[in-house]
């Protein structure tokens, strides 16, 4: 399946090669399935964090996760903790990848890593596929889709699941707010002038958060896998690395923050352009009203929560470029990202400032 003209994987870029002979031993020794047909490795392209790849020997596949190179901000990307988190989520939500083996020996790789099984699939990024018929009639319906298997997901009793050690729900939302701001602090670049102000903003007007859900925390179009035969269903929810328990209204914030509507102003759609432009899809808008309509959710401090959201997108857009800037990380594609942190957060400070 082809993701808006490109392959669904690509060859590894430079750089980001494995080790295959070390790997491959590794899996023979750890899964009994694998076939004698020679390791064959690609790379998922999407994406700016952690390193994808697919695994194939003869028709047997699965996908590798690893961090990304260069230094780590202290307990960011931690492998052992997505892992662990999807041999959990798994079983209670089954659209979340079963994961086979985490190593810790970094000999292997230079890194921990894990492999977890492979959901084929497309995955929508910010063009609509070559060779997939497109309607707005199909739009309306993965934008249902998205809200739905959100839903679904908070839906879940997480204390009758054991999923407790997840998170603490107690003081999430300030933790997190603080959280961010201090991320950012240690990222800082260039001056963004509204940083500050919207950062006081948020702290003055944290909110009283719903009963706590399990909170994937990274959940947008882009990291859902939908079916080849009917785009409208959802195959899988990928990249759990920051899942926890907390206020289900942040998961809700992060996905309106990364749906592209094609009135954006210009400087906000540079960097977070997407399918959802297209005609059929729905709006911001809509998206929050069908949430709020299926679960039964109060949103009328939305716009705390879209702050944050966009405040968050800033700063991860700003960490990337950060790595970028000080030599740790050669990949062209995060030179831009410093701008789009800038455009980003001034989005942030427009909807504390005026409302969304």
């Amino acid at each position: 399946m082809r993701q808006g003209g490109s392959r669904e994987t690509i060859p590894v870029r430079p750089g980001e090669e494995l080790n295959l002979q070390h790997v491959e031993r590794f899996l023979r020794e750890h899964i009994a399935d694998v076939p004698d047909a020679p390791l064959e490795v690609e790379q998922f392209p999407a994406g700016h964090s952690n390193l994808t790849y697919l695994l194939r020997s003869g028709d047997w596949e699965v996908v590798l996760r690893r961090p990304p190179l260069g230094p780590i901000a202290p307990k960011a990307h931690d492998m052992k903790r997505e892992s662990w988190i999807l041999s959990l989520v798994h079983q209670v939500y089954p659209l979340a990848p079963k994961p086979y083996l985490f190593c810790e020996d970094e000999t292997i790789l230079g890194a921990p890593f894990y492999v977890m099984e492979r959901r084929k699939g497309m995955v929508l990024d910010r063009e609509w596929p070559d060779g997939v018929a497109y309607s707005p009639e199909l739009g309306q319906r993965i934008s249902e889709s998205v809200v739905e298997t959100l839903v679904a997901l908070h839906e879940i009793d997480w204390q009758a699941a054991g999923l407790g050690s997840l998170g603490r729900p107690e003081g999430f939302m300030e933790r997190q707010v603080h959280g961010w701001i201090g991320r950012y602090e240690r990222s800082k670049t260039d001056e963004i002038p509204v940083v500050e102000e919207t950062a006081k903003w948020m702290l003055e007007h944290l909110p009283e958060s719903p009963p706590a859900t399990i909170v994937h925390n990274d959940y947008k179009l882009n990291n859902l896998i939908l079916s080849t035969v009917d785009a409208a269903q959802v195959v899988a929810v990928v990249d759990w690395e920051m899942t926890t328990i907390g206020d289900p209204l942040s998961d809700v914030a992060i996905t309106v923050s990364y749906w592209d509507e094609v009135e954006d102003a210009e400087q906000l759609r540079s960097g977070l352009t997407s399918v959802t432009s297209l005609p059929g899809f729905f709006s911001r808008r809509e998206l929050l009203e069908r949430y709020a309509s299926k679960s039964g959710r109060d949103l009328t401090e939305i716009d705390f929560y879209l702050t944050y959201a966009y405040y968050k997108v800033a700063v991860i857009c700003q960490q990337i470029y950060y790595r970028w800037k000080m030599g740790q990380t050669m990949d062209p594609r995060f030179e831009r990202l410093g701008k789009v942190a800038e455009n980003v957060m001034h989005q942030a400070h427009q909807i504390a400032m005026h409302g969304f």
